[in-house]
């Protein structure tokens, strides 16, 4: 068995501190980039495109490289600049111990800047429990930056690892990328911790809140509050 954690709001709660500090310097890196020179535009415009770029393509950063010819790791070196993460990460305990109970390989599958991921699983203690980090930087397929919820990027990631769909549970809190990951035949679970609210920060799906079995969307095998009751259903995925 294959894990496929996304990081964001699924593992911490992005939502808390990390997210508004992520949105803040999005609107501004946009609002110098996306006017005249020496006029940047005001931060409402500069919120409403990067709203309107990760609607449209996924990922904010798509569209400043599409539209604007930024370079991305300008883009996401503006974004991640945070400062002392100790200080805005909030997450459940017994992380570690879960990852221990969860038989099969884990790959970390993030839409966030390598150096800010890097950092948020060694301060959350899980970065050994990962065979494979692959953050933004890293989701290039055939030379085209293509971030999820690209099902090119999930089928090259299957190429690479040897592994059949089957064999993958893709543990999220989007909708948009489970959808994604089951159209590639991944097996799936919705965390709903973290995004129990409409919330728009340009990286996980709004969603209303959701409660039950019941109410899971077809495309989602299983839904759970926290990422700490998957091995309930470790018999529903093997």
């Amino acid at each position: 068995m294959i894990w496929i954690f996304d990081l964001d709001n699924t593992l911490h709660d992005a939502s808390h501190a990390v997210f508004p500090a992520i949105t803040a310097n999005m609107n501004a890196f946009i609002a110098n980039h996306a006017g005249k020179p020496g006029e940047p535009v005001s931060t409402e415009a500069a919120n409403a495109l990067r709203l309107l770029y990760w609607k449209r393509y996924g990922a904010t950063i798509l569209g400043m490289i599409r539209h604007h010819g930024v370079k991305p790791e300008a883009f996401l070196d503006a974004s991640h600049d945070l400062g002392d993460l100790s200080l805005m990460i909030r997450a459940e305990r017994g992380l570690k111990r879960l990852m221990r109970r969860l038989p099969g390989k884990k790959i970390l599958l993030t839409n966030a800047a390598y150096g800010y991921s890097r950092d948020v699983l060694r301060h959350l203690g899980l970065h050994r429990h990962f065979a494979r980090h692959v953050s933004i930087e890293s989701m290039q397929v055939h030379g085209q930056l293509l971030p999820k919820p690209s099902k090119k990027l999930f089928r090259k990631l299957l190429v690479s690892e040897r592994i059949r769909p089957s064999q993958c549970v893709l543990v999220e809190d989007s909708d948009a990328v489970l959808k994604a990951g089951r159209a590639v035949g991944m097996r799936t679970a919705l965390v709903t911790r973290y995004t129990g609210r409409d919330r728009s920060f340009g990286h996980a799906s709004p969603r209303k809140k959701r409660t039950g079995q019941q109410n899971r969307p077809a495309f989602v095998d299983v839904k759970v509050p926290s990422i700490r009751q998957l091995p309930r259903y470790l018999k529903k995925f093997r």
